[in-house]
């Protein structure tokens, strides 16, 4: 199940090269989104909205990051796997004895490697409009490892769900981006009407932000510990999912 030989090692390449070797389109894309948001964001409302007692551009940086992170993980292994079928490639990867274990890790974690040096990026060139440092590094990066994990893991099951790009832009639209663009990226929960905040509590992704927002600044809408472990039950039960949907070869073998 989870032989992770040369398999696994030759299959990760793959995916690392296929979008680093476009990285203008892969990463400097997605970067230059991300500040435009923050330029126009931070011009519109300004330094005098506090948030947790923070200026509105420092508190929307660490959002903007993980939001980068999190969409292009799905972005990485949703596009490589509907590729790979609309061309028919895809069997050149099912053919060599490759477990499912292993191709599911090489997936999600090509997925999330791609998250991280989007989020990195982004990370670097809002430095210069607000200059953070990580308050508490290890739980940001747990945070956004487990969420470009987890984001990656959905692309797995997007991909293969969708027969062709249409029905992977519709699953993109109207799932990933909702839960991304409403999970507190640009505002604090607390700022809601009490409905609309009983009713974020049960988006995922919000925790993978407020968790995310906490390892920059300490504070947070909720609990750390909490975020952690919904998150790492969401990845848990996603993980499993995905890797029962790959042993029976659901919509990948005909």
């Amino acid at each position: 199940m989870f032989d992770l030989g040369g398999g696994f090692g030759a299959l990760l390449r793959k995916e690392l090269l296929r979008f680093w070797r476009v990285a203008f389109q892969t990463v400097a894309a997605p970067v230059l989104t991300a500040l435009l948001y923050l330029l126009i964001f931070s011009h519109v409302l300004g330094e005098e909205r506090l948030v947790h007692g923070l200026a509105y551009t420092a508190f929307l940086v660490p959002g903007l990051v993980m939001m980068s992170v999190l969409q292009n993980a799905f972005a990485n292994s949703s596009s490589s796997l509907i590729q790979s079928k609309v061309t028919g490639s895809l069997v050149f990867v099912l053919l060599p004895p490759i477990s499912y274990g292993a191709f599911y890790g090489a997936f999600v974690l090509a997925a999330a490697l791609r998250g991280l040096v989007v989020g990195l990026g982004v990370w670097l060139v809002t430095l210069p409009f607000a200059p953070l440092w990580p308050a508490q590094p290890l739980w940001a990066l747990a945070f956004a490892l487990l969420g470009g994990a987890i984001l990656g893991t959905l692309g797995v099951i997007a991909g293969i769900w969708a027969d062709k790009f249409d029905q992977l832009a519709a699953f993109q639209n109207f799932l990933v981006l909702p839960l991304t663009m409403l999970s507190g990226v640009f505002y604090s929960i607390h700022s809601l009407p009490a409905f609309w905040q009983a009713v974020s509590h049960y988006n995922p992704v919000f925790y993978m932000i407020d968790g995310f927002r906490y390892g920059f600044f300490g504070v947070s809408d909720v609990g750390p510990e909490v975020s952690l472990a919904v998150v790492l039950l969401c990845f848990a039960g996603l993980a499993l999912l995905t890797l029962m949907l790959l042993k029976r070869g659901w919509k990948l073998r005909y």
